[in-house]
């Protein structure tokens, strides 16, 4: 009887699903620190931000979220504001406006301009070669009231632009600079609203102007300026060119102090550098020193020796493996990343040490696996900075035995509660069968033993 109850446990063994977890451990790298970013000497301006254009990483960030006075930086609001309109066929770059009626009502005495006049028919390119090359406040007044009927509603649009961008360290009272004490922004906000400017051909062409001749109009001659950036052209001696600056826009009012927006490209890689608030500084021999300009440049050219962009996760390294099953092809197959993912590194870090937390779906999957399959995801990141999360693909296919599949379904069959509940039924039942016919075959000995007794006894009697 033994035998049949080892044979029942043996059944139900079979019949019982195993559904073991295997959970796999990394050791955890260690956070690296790049020692790259603490040689860079502290600017001499309120704020500072560098930014690489490509993906909006800020690389340094000196009081980058305070508020400060913009200046004529405002006017690549106005601009920009100008281009999209033109986008949107409200304007067009050669249509010709003319100049209104209290067009200069918020203007004052001594700003720069280029002297517009009531009545004057000047095109709309022209204006804004007017606004960003030459930084005249009256052409951003004609611009608002040419984009949107008058200048309060263009200051409008302008906020409203503000708020979809995110920008949320900024307000305008006016489209040209001119001090007041609630127009203000940040240096992250104007590095995001001028990465988002240089995308637009117009723009980028216009702020890196040299110089610009505007034709005569109806009531002026012609008119010739040059440029106010000295990153782009020899002013102040030639002493703050820039072979690398492809802008963008300076500013100056008594409350912001000077302020430059700059850009540079080196290679593929273009940065964009905010400096607000700088002042001039003099030797004890009187020579001046631009510090708009001269911390622009150190900052640009720190931005292009420390940074560079590196690949975190090639597409060609698998990074784990997933077991097959009901597969004769292989026991597992390896994944790897779907895409890429890069970033803009201090160049002494190692992205090879970085953290990578792989997440599979399964300990294994069933065949058929098609190479492509997503079976997991894998995040970058070091220490507490996450550089994106991408999905783990399978690397080659497997083909589904028939053979195992079947197998499998015959498990699976027996798996089921129903199933395993109505065998472990059949076998008591089957027991209790063993032990009924067992005990009755022993009474049925014994019976029988008693019998042949009795009819030998009966016999002996007889004779």
């Amino acid at each position: 009887m033994r035998k049949y109850i080892a044979l029942f446990l043996a059944l139900l063994l079979f019949v019982t699903p195993l559904n073991a977890m295997a959970a796999k451990e990394e050791n955890p790298k260690p956070v690296q620190v790049s020692e790259l970013l603490s040689t860079l000497e502290e600017p001499a301006c309120k704020a500072a931000l560098v930014m690489d254009a490509g993906t909006g990483t800020v690389l340094y960030d000196f009081r980058g979220g305070e508020k400060n006075y913009p200046a004529s930086i405002t006017k690549i609001m106005t601009a920009l504001l100008t281009l999209e309109a033109v986008e949107r066929g409200e304007l067009s770059l050669e249509q010709v406006v003319t100049v209104p009626r209290g067009f200069d009502g918020d203007l004052e005495l001594g700003g720069t301009s280029q002297n517009l006049k009531v009545g004057e028919e000047i095109g709309v390119l022209e204006l804004l070669y007017c606004a960003l090359v030459a930084s005249a406040n009256d052409a951003c007044n004609v611009l608002a009231t040419a984009v949107a009927g008058d200048v309060p509603s263009f200051v409008s649009q302008m906020n409203h632009r503000s708020e979809e961008l995110g920008l949320t360290g900024t307000h305008f009272v006016n489209a040209h600079g001119l001090h007041a004490e609630e127009h203000y922004t940040t240096a992250h906000d104007i590095a995001v609203l001028t990465r988002l400017a240089l995308e637009n051909e117009t723009f980028a062409t216009l702020v890196s102007s040299k110089n610009h001749t505007v034709p005569a109009t109806n009531m002026t001659g012609e008119r010739r300026f040059s440029s106010t950036n000295a990153l782009l052209l020899p002013i102040y001696e030639g002493r703050y060119v820039y072979p690398r600056a492809i802008g963008v826009k300076t500013g100056t009012t008594n409350a912001a102090g000077k302020c430059l927006v700059s850009a540079a490209k080196k290679g593929d890689r273009t940065l964009i550098c905010v400096v607000l608030g700088a002042e001039d500084v003099e030797d004890e021999n009187g020579r001046r020193t631009r510090m708009v300009f001269t911390e622009s440049k150190r900052l640009l050219e720190w931005g292009f020796d420390t940074f560079a962009d590196r690949t975190l996760l090639d597409t060609a390294v698998p990074l784990a493996e997933v077991g097959v099953t009901l597969s004769t092809d292989m026991t597992a197959v390896a994944v790897k990343p779907q895409t890429t993912i890069s970033a803009i590194l201090p160049k002494d870090l190692d992205p090879a040490e970085f953290q990578r937390d792989v997440t599979l779906y399964a300990d294994s999957v069933e065949a058929p696996v098609a190479a492509g399959q997503e079976l997991g995801e894998v995040t970058v990141r070091n220490g507490d900075d996450v550089y994106g999360t991408v999905k783990l693909v399978a690397v080659a296919e497997a083909e589904r035995s028939e053979l195992l599949s079947n197998l499998k379904a015959v498990k699976d069959f027996f798996a089921k509660p129903l199933v395993r509940i109505l065998l472990a039924l059949l076998g008591v039942a089957l027991i209790l069968l063993i032990l009924r016919f067992g005990v009755l075959g022993k009474r049925r000995t014994r019976y029988e033993g008693h019998a042949k007794g009795y009819r030998g006894r009966s016999r002996r009697k007889s004779r």
